[in-house]
């Protein structure tokens, strides 16, 4: 992602970076489909480790968790449909899997999701500033504004925050850790064994922050961590989101879709950057598109699987997945309704405007009528994700990748999640997929230097802690 020229100036071609999703390696019916685990379930720490080596193997530069706090309760005012079919549960945290990742491996990056709409600032920069130190600088930080009613009953909240108070938040929250992280610089560090002073106590500030969510005197009581910050994404499509996470952000997280909503994308994010002041970010701040892709040795093969995880889904399955992500119970719909009137009933609720709606909205318009029969054909397609996988040989998903990468900027890369079961699923990306983009000399050089910014080449970018 890194680049030559400012805004304007002609750019050179980069490679793609790539990353692995395992949010739901385990959900979904994943769990029973053959190539999952023989021997080992879900939390055991030696499956994670295994996809860990085998992604490090083929240079993938980093493995992503998403996370969520609730069982979804949204369909039906239940968590019993999710319950039993295991939609969007049961999730760890999975920091402590990270380290036990980071103790088998060298190279390859970790990233965790922490919700500013419900975490303190000071708990998440000390906690992400331990495992970059465990990890030896390969951490990345995805911060998110929560819209799930799930997870806010579980923090005190009664209802869920306004959609743009939520990213209001995450821009304190985010300038109160990027404080924190800056509060004990590198040049502190004195270490002198023959005197025995340890820090230069002029250059360890507090950061006396008092704002409208938060009250954080500092200074962070760590020692810098070896990328001084971890890497800062965020995956927020929305306007206000786009613009809030302008002030920050080295990678973003976009979800996917139509080249022309890529296009779009891209170009509000750079529009955003310069905004926020941060021109010569718009060459270094690159978009992993969230893509889910399944590669068989074979055109058949990858067929026969997509069939295999079409048959996983049922209508109770469907409406508790669409129900808890959009944070609106699609139960409660009228026989028959505009799109418009839709997105109307989930900002009533302060639901995801962005995702799953958002898409609809962009593709139907907001006078298209559907009836919920049609509703739900458009959210199976959704909830499967098999309406936006690539499926075929690892050739013709090497194509097609290139193809788009070329046509939306060739800044970024993308963020591989798998329908199939782990670590099989992840084994063909790693073995099949990787190694084929790699040999075309699409990928960006493997695992430049030593932390995960400097491989992601972000190192000395634009609002990097030092």
């Amino acid at each position: 992602m890194s680049g030559a020229g400012g805004v304007g100036e002609p750019r050179e071609q980069r490679g793609m970076h790539t990353a692995f999703d395992l949010s739901f390696a385990h959900t979904e019916g994943r769990w029973a489909r053959p190539g999952s685990w023989v021997g080992a379930s879900f939390p055991d720490v030696r499956i994670y480790q295994e996809i860990a080596r085998t992604a490090e193997r083929a240079g993938v530069d980093l493995l992503f968790f998403g996370d969520g706090s609730g069982i979804p309760d949204t369909w039906r005012g239940s968590m019993d449909a999710a319950v039993e079919w295991g939609i969007q549960w049961p999730r760890h945290d999975m920091s402590p899997v990270v380290t036990s990742m980071a103790a088998v491996t060298e190279h390859i990056g970790f990233g965790l999701t922490y919700s500013s709409t419900f975490q303190h600032p000071f708990t998440v920069a000390r906690l992400l500033n331990s495992l970059d130190h465990v990890s030896r600088g390969r951490i990345a930080f995805n911060v998110v504004a929560s819209a799930r009613g799930a997870d806010a009953a579980n923090y005190g909240f009664d209802e869920r925050m306004d959609h743009d108070e939520r990213y209001d938040r995450m821009a304190e929250f985010m300038a109160v850790c990027r404080a924190l992280w800056a509060s004990v610089p590198a040049s502190a560090i004195v270490a002198d064994r023959s005197t025995g002073r340890f820090a230069d106590p002029s250059q360890v500030h507090p950061i006396d922050h008092v704002g409208r969510y938060f009250s954080v005197k500092g200074p962070l009581a760590s020692m810098p961590s070896p990328q001084g910050q971890p890497v800062l994404v965020q995956a927020g499509n929305s306007p206000k989101g786009i613009a809030t996470s302008a002030e920050f952000v080295e990678l973003v997280f976009g979800f996917g879709g139509s080249v022309e909503g890529k296009r779009r994308h891209r170009a509000a994010l750079d529009a955003a950057l310069v905004a926020a002041g941060r021109a010569s970010a718009v060459d270094t701040v690159g978009i992993l598109w969230a893509t889910q892709a399944l590669v068989g040795r074979s055109a058949r093969e990858a067929a026969e699987r997509r069939d295999e995880v079409a048959a996983f889904w049922n209508p109770e399955a469907v409406g508790a997945f669409l129900s808890h992500n959009v944070g609106f119970d699609f139960s409660t719909l009228p026989t028959r309704f505009t799109v418009g009137e839709l997105v109307a009933e989930v900002q009533r609720v302060n639901g995801a405007q962005g995702g799953f709606v958002g898409s609809l909205a962009a593709s139907l318009g907001a006078s298209a009528s559907l009836s919920r029969q049609e509703l739900f054909e458009h959210g199976w397609q959704h909830a499967t994700g098999l309406d936006h996988t690539l499926c075929g040989t690892a050739a013709s998903v090497a194509d097609a990748l290139e193809a788009d990468f070329e046509a939306t900027g060739s800044r970024g890369g993308y963020m591989f999640a798998s329908p199939l079961a782990a670590p099989s699923g992840f084994g063909d990306l790693a073995e099949l997929l990787v190694p084929e983009l790699r040999r075309r000399g699409a990928l960006a050089p493997r695992y430049a230097g030593a932390t995960l910014r400097e491989n992601l080449g972000l190192e000395g970018g634009d609002g990097v802690a030092g």
